[in-house]
């Protein structure tokens, strides 16, 4: 499982022109599931995201988590994550899981996440979305269950 994580001072997404969902200051989640991902992975990665300390303190260091900010996440599902460009020009997508089981974990991430006491919205899955965001920093951060 792969999230890229962008700190933002407010995210949405639109399908079809239409607002789906929108959040202020946060966390915008990418996140894609691989086809040898497991329950351990979301339970490891949703664990993870609601205790990273990249908020800024008093002092300006990071040094806080979501819920000491107040903050919420905007969770995007995108496959694109495990492309592999490796051979050639165009990306291949092997690695991914299926859409079926995506869906699924994505689903249980976003739920595990929220039962760790995080507001969290969502994107619609496989949807051609529009995701706008303001990126606060900029602060991004790429994590991969795999490499714990």
């Amino acid at each position: 499982m792969r999230v890229l994580i962008q700190r933002v001072k407010q995210a949405s997404v639109k399908v079809d022109e239409e607002r789906v969902a929108a959040i202020g200051k946060g966390l915008l989640l990418l996140v894609a599931m691989g086809k040898d991902d497991a329950h351990e992975d979301i339970e490891f990665l949703a664990g993870k995201i609601p205790k990273i300390r990249i908020f800024g303190d008093d002092n300006g260091k990071m040094n806080l988590d979501i819920k000491q900010v107040n903050g919420s996440i905007l969770s995007v599902s995108q496959f694109t994550l495990y492309a592999d460009t490796r051979k050639g020009n165009r990306p291949g997508f092997d690695q991914s899981a299926a859409p079926d089981t995506a869906e699924k974990y994505w689903l249980q991430f976003n739920e595990a996440v929220r039962s760790n006491g995080v507001e969290v919205k969502e994107g619609i899955f496989a949807a051609d979305m529009e995701v706008e965001l303001v990126n606060d920093g900029p602060v991004t951060i790429w994590l991969d269950s795999k490499n714990r």
